[in-house]
């Protein structure tokens, strides 16, 4: 039996962990140990999804204009989303001889510029205009990864379930919310963080089934209650008259005012794990024996996982659904799949298949692109299941003693995911930018490709600090106007912090207001955004903590916190000294949240 092994990742350097059970499940899916980093590996596996970055080309196949992810020029074939799920073209026709004189990356990446790649992830829409990677939903507008029978959803990303909702992140199963940022099951709610089964409420952080609550923190069961106090119901609609939010000068007083409470005023549990078992991460609903992992729910028996759901018995997965037994892959789907390795977007119903991208309904496959209801492929030629069998361990022996090397001598051999260099995006294209973001220049030096952003000849009619400040003062022909980005007045001035350009790399300098979104915020009453809609999805990143895991301790100090900024309401269970209790979290230590374990954190929410 294996023994917990200390690795030194070959891309980073920096030392990690291959712990006694990661061994098992290395043997069961018939892979060796990986070589990288786990924060290595996620940044692999994110440099090939670009959600967000869309541009107009035209179909390589029927000529029409349509959405890509792909950018004018580039290297790959592209089809509209009919044509490359249509029977026009057969991705057999594409298929390679494998040549044991080259490495098989140098082969795959031969398939990669031949095949023709769908221009979108996109399924089972309907009226959903400016998305990707969306499926089974109906009036999607500039949103992102959005599944689960979602409507109504604008300028959102990472959405499942959901219906009426706007600018929000990391939420489901809410209906007619606004900036809701992970959350569930939300109704009628404007600017929830880390919040459940809430309604008709409005800025809260970490509150579970309240209703007509606002502007408050930690509480559980509640009603009519106004910075953490209660009243009643006379006095509450009466106090909240008072509350204009329609106002944009008032509003953003109150979001400065949500978050110095959020930083001075509110308990913050170590994790935000709801109806979990033996799990770390954060962000996690319904799940049990998941460690490492990060936005998702109803899994178990995972690890190093991202943005997933209904998963189970699987590793080093990312944006994949439904599927068991699966192994460093990053999704499009997956769904009922099993024994799945090395894959990016993924479709469903496939087993036992290796190094694929875009493949579905499938089985035995090793090195394929685009292929449908097929088996025994390698580099997407057919052979019989006994060729397959006698050439596929060769090949894999072949890896092992012909690895693809990149220019950074960054070695690939079988069990490491796709080479960075094989991506077909830019690293600020991706959603590593959105996560672990960097600066073009420390992108090109760690060997990642870097798009300059096109250039925008927009001309503002209008300039955000000119709109009206109520949005009951907002006239309908605002929806004909081109505003200017609170952020664009920026990129003029000198001495722009890295900082700034990271954070604002996605910026589209102007942007308008569509019909159906100013209806929602006058219904709402609320203020027309002064941001376009990259920098309002830029700033809400920064509200959901990093993918990352520290280990600390309880910040309880017995009657407050070791700060001395928060006061405790109750005698705690280890009494008035410092609670010993310690815990993996997604809270750097340098970090001024208030950071509780479970049993203090119970000790405080009411």
């Amino acid at each position: 039996m294996n023994k917990q092994e200390n690795k030194i990742c070959q891309n980073c350097k920096s030392t990690f962990v291959i712990e006694d059970e990661d061994f098992g499940f290395y043997k069961k899916i018939d892979v060796l140990p990986p070589t990288w980093c786990p924060e290595c590996r996620l940044i692999r596996r994110l440099v090939w999804r670009n959600e967000r970055s869309l541009y107009k080309i035209k179909c390589n196949l029927c000529g029409i204009d349509t959405f890509s992810m792909y950018s004018p020029g580039s290297d790959f074939k592209i089809f509209c989303l009919t044509c490359w799920s249509s029977d026009k073209w057969d991705p057999m026709e594409y298929s390679i001889e494998f040549d044991f004189k080259e490495s098989v990356f140098e082969c795959y990446k031969k398939l990669i510029l031949s095949v023709p790649r769908p221009a979108l992830q996109w399924r089972n829409m309907v009226n959903s205009p400016f998305t990707n990677f969306v499926a089974d939903g109906k009036n999607v507008y500039m949103s992102f990864s959005v599944t689960n029978s979602s409507e109504n959803v604008y300028y959102s990303k990472n959405i499942d379930g959901c219906a009426g909702v706007f600018d929000s992140f990391d939420s489901f199963s809410c209906q007619n919310c606004y900036q809701n940022v992970v959350c569930e099951k939300n109704y009628n709610s404007i600017f929830l963080l880390n919040s459940k089964s809430c309604i008709d409420s409005s800025f809260l952080f970490d509150c579970s089934n309240c209703q007509n609550c606002f502007l408050s923190n930690n509480l559980r069961n509640k009603k009519f209650y106004i910075r953490n106090r209660q009243y009643t119901e006379g006095e509450y609609f009466e106090m909240m008259k008072n509350v204009n939010l329609g106002s944009y000068w008032n509003f953003q007083k109150i979001v400065e005012e949500f978050w110095n409470m959020i930083l001075r005023n509110s308990v913050h549990k170590y994790g935000y794990l709801i109806d979990v078992k033996d799990c770390t991460g954060n962000d996690i609903f319904h799940a049990k024996n998941a460690k490492h992992t990060f936005s998702g729910f109803d899994f178990e028996d995972t690890k190093y996982v991202f943005r997933c759901h209904k998963d189970k018995d699987c590793m080093d997965i990312t944006n994949i659904a439904k599927s068991e037994t699966t192994y460093e892959s990053m999704g499009g789907g997956n769904d009922n799949s099993s024994f799945v390795r090395f894959t990016t977007n993924g479709m469903k119903n496939s087993r036992d298949i290796t190094y694929t991208d875009f493949c579905g309904s499938s089985s035995n496959l090793f090195a394929c692109i685009g292929l449908r209801n097929k088996q025994y492929c390698i580099l997407n030629k057919q052979y019989t299941k006994e060729e397959y069998e006698v050439l596929l361990p060769k090949i894999k022996q072949h890896m092992m003693d012909m690895p693809y090397i990149d220019q950074q001598g960054r070695v690939y051999a079988y069990g490491e995911f796709f080479p960075l260099e094989l991506s077909p995006f830019a690293y600020n294209e991706t959603i590593a930018q959105e996560y672990f973001p960097l600066t073009k220049e420390q992108a090109l030096s760690q060997g990642f490709r870097w798009k300059d952003p096109d250039t925008k000849d927009y001309i503002p009619t209008i300039l955000s600090k000119d709109l009206p400040d109520s949005i009951t003062d907002v006239p309908d022909s605002i929806t004909n106007e081109i505003i200017q980005c609170k952020n664009a007045i920026n990129f003029d001035a000198s001495g722009r912090s890295p900082d700034f350009e990271k954070r604002t790399s996605g910026c589209t300098r102007c942007f308008k207001i569509i019909p159906d979104e100013l209806a929602f915020y006058r219904r709402m009453n609320l203020p027309l955004p002064r941001l376009c809609p990259n920098c309002r999805h830029y700033e809400r990143l920064t509200q959901r903590n990093p993918l990352k895991l520290w280990h600390r301790t309880c910040q309880c100090a017995g009657t407050k916190s070791e700060n001395g900024i928060y006061q405790n309401t109750a005698t705690h269970q280890h009494g008035v000294g410092k609670c010993p209790n310690e815990f993996e979290t997604s809270y750097s230590p340098e970090r001024k949240e208030i950071v509780y374990c479970e049993s203090c954190y119970q000790s405080e929410v009411v």
